[in-house]
């Protein structure tokens, strides 16, 4: 009988240790501002949260140019000091894939879903994320940089998607 209730206590403290990890969002994470590069309006946060075997991407931007698809990477530097961007280098690439849909296995670890901003310039996206880790390992994503482009990326175009200018960037940092 003891055994009983103390296999029934242990069971119930370990559902509830994971209904508290699902409602904090389990795993590590990370969060990016995003700031103008010159000439742009640009600006945003983004957080991302491993859970399990995925991140969790959450992301809010304005500034964007209304109706329109936005190109939006993570690139393999955490560096905006150049003004426009460009410091953070190309997209994020460990495993040396082609540019891609981020729906395609085969991309780059820094291919993400576009954002699509509204009437008002404002975009919010919540994706869920293979590849790559909230961690500093081959595929982790802190201190990498995370942009947002001008133009949709055209999901072709090799090595970038043709996405344009360069319109924010920010650091992924340990949140």
């Amino acid at each position: 009988m003891r055994i009983v209730i103390a296999a029934a206590a242990i069971t119930g403290l370990l559902a509830g240790c994971a209904m508290m990890e699902s409602m904090t969002g389990g795993g590590p994470t990370a969060r990016a501002t995003l700031e103008p590069t010159k000439d742009s309006g640009v600006k945003g946060t983004a957080t991302f949260t491993q859970k399990g075997e995925k991140v969790q991407l959450a992301a809010n931007i304005n500034g964007l140019k209304p109706n329109q698809e936005h190109g939006f990477h993570i690139h393999e530097k955490g560096d905006c000091s150049s003004g426009d961007g460009m410091s953070a280098g190309g997209h994020f690439n460990p495993l040396g894939k082609p540019h891609a849909h981020p729906s395609t296995p085969d991309r780059h670890a820094g291919d993400l879903f576009a954002l699509k901003a509204d009437d008002y310039g404002n975009a919010a996206l919540s994706i869920e994320l293979d590849v790559i880790t909230v961690s500093e390992g081959p595929t982790g994503i802190i201190s990498r940089g995370l942009i947002v482009h001008a133009q949709p990326d055209d999901y072709k175009t090799q090595p970038t998607g043709n996405a344009g200018a360069r319109v924010a960037c920010g650091v992924i940092q340990k949140g």
